[in-house]
């Protein structure tokens, strides 16, 4: 995305009049300015967030619980590792997906209303990437637990691929299909 200009810093809340260029199209279709579009784009990335972080904050405290269990002391070498492993990426995941609203927070009122969701969707989706990783190293563990190693990492492998599945290539098929993803094209400015 072109960075923030001084012009859309001190855009005027009048309505925008369609323009035919690709960078307005949303705004043409929505009658909205860009500041109203990085509005409302933030406040669905917001709804986004809550859905993630109830996940990510059951997941850390599901691990968090574990070690304080008599089985633990019984864990391998090995699943031990998992653990940590997993416990370290459940953590990495909550600052990633908690990261936006301190982004919010510092650049609040200062007219980076722009930066602020570009940033902040960047960091969701590492957030979703590191997520999809500690879900698979929970099962993973679990599994091995419960039914061995090699089940284990069949599970977890299966639970990397159904997140993939399901969070990167499924909206991306959708979007296809509806016509709404273009494949980027190359600025020859850049």
């Amino acid at each position: 995305m072109a960075p923030l200009t001084e012009d859309d810093r001190n855009a005027s809340p009048r309505r925008h009049q369609p323009s035919g260029s690709d960078r307005y199209a949303v705004c043409a279709d929505r009658n909205e300015t860009p500041l109203e579009r990085y509005d409302r784009n933030f406040g669905e990335l917001l709804q986004e967030l809550r859905v993630l972080q109830t996940g990510v904050q059951i997941l850390f405290a599901f691990l968090l619980t574990l070690a304080f269990t008599p089985r633990f002391v019984s864990l391998d070498t090995t699943q031990r590792a998992f653990y940590v492993g997993t416990l370290l990426l459940a953590v990495l995941a909550t600052l990633l997906l908690t990261a936006p609203a301190a982004v919010h927070r510092v650049l609040f009122r200062r007219r980076a209303k722009r930066l602020v969701v570009e940033v902040s969707a960047r960091l969701t989706a590492a957030g979703m990437a590191v997520l999809a990783l500690a879900l698979a190293g929970a099962v993973l563990l679990v599994v091995d637990v419960v039914l061995g190693r090699g089940a284990g990492v069949t599970a977890g492998a299966v639970t990397l691929v159904t997140c993939g599945g399901l969070w990167a290539l499924l909206p991306r098929v959708l979007g296809h299909r509806n016509g709404h993803i273009k494949p980027a094209v190359r600025d020859s400015s850049s």
